[in-house]
């Protein structure tokens, strides 16, 4: 009689120990042995709430045991030991596979554009380097200079002004209009002088401001006060008196009649816009005669 020879079980390499792959078995061990004590504390917890349902469940166990060994298969807790041993060891090298994986190189279409506004990169001195912008196409292409904008000259509100403010302003005026060693000089004991500068073409010009409201014209006296020291004290070439307001008749004929330039407030206006002559290119009429040439 031939005894049936039993297929020899294949012998299973023994596998070489890896850190990550150990490192990876014992993190999902863990995690399994963390949700089974989770069922069992969330199972215990269950009945004590409920007495019922753990007398239930332990009849059904008891009952699937009972059935379990009638049928002929009996449960083995090592069985069921090294079947989750070895579901355990496939998810590790699953894992350490999906590790190993190379990344994908990024397509170039997903490189992030350079941000002009980033800082320029150093060279190897440390020193920060300037990019220029420069069309590769044309060699000779250059960065083209900035052109300087012309800012207009602000209008300014000259009645909301103090009678120092007013005098400043008057002077910035002449610095726009190319005078020179322009002063204030408006004071106590100033004369009747409070702007005095160079007019482009070397003559001296001496302003009294009169910073009046519109009801306040300025009169005769004040133009006599001003005639009688702006040639004789201060030696002016050209005499002006600038107000906001406006002249009275007397204060309009001494001035004719001395060459004192009358700037009132809409000339004012005009010159600060550059709309209207400058105080020292004003043309007195044909045969008016001046103090200053008498």
């Amino acid at each position: 009689m031939a005894v049936p020879v039993r297929a020899p079980r294949p012998v299973r390499r023994p596998r070489r120990f890896e850190l990550r792959a150990t490192a990876v078995y014992f993190v999902l061990l863990a995690v399994l042995l963390t949700l089974v004590g989770t069922v069992a504390r969330t199972a215990a917890a269950a009945a004590e709430r409920r007495p019922a349902w753990a007398v239930a469940l332990a009849l059904v166990a008891a009952g699937a045991v009972v059935a379990g060994r009638r049928g002929g298969r009996r449960i083995s807790a090592a069985r069921l030991a090294r079947r989750a041993a070895a579901a355990l060891d496939e998810a590790t090298m699953t894992a350490v596979e999906v590790l190993d994986a190379p990344s994908p190189a990024p397509s170039p279409a997903s490189a992030p554009a350079p941000d002009p506004a980033a800082e320029p990169p150093a060279g190897r001195d440390g020193t920060e380097r300037t990019l220029l912008l420069v069309d590769p196409r044309d060699p000779f292409d250059s960065v083209a200079p900035v052109e300087q904008a012309v800012v207009d000259t602000e209008e300014i509100a000259y009645e909301a002004l103090d009678p120092d403010e007013f005098e400043q302003a008057i002077a910035d005026l002449c610095r726009r209009d190319g005078c020179r060693d322009v002063d204030v000089v408006g004071g106590a004991g100033d004369l009747g002088a409070d702007v005095v500068a160079r007019t482009p073409d070397g003559r001296l010009v001496v302003i009294q401001c009169k910073r009046y409201c519109d009801a306040n014209r300025v009169g005769s006296q004040d133009m006599q006060r001003f005639g009688g020291t702006c040639y004789t004290v201060h030696g002016a070439d050209v005499a002006v008196v600038v107000t906001t307001s406006d002249f009275t008749g007397p204060a309009l004929e001494y001035a004719g009649q001395c060459g004192i330039v009358c700037i009132d407030g809409r000339d004012l206006l005009r010159w600060q816009e550059g709309g209207g002559p400058r105080p020292w290119e004003h043309e007195f009429p044909a045969g008016q005669e001046t103090l200053s040439e008498g």
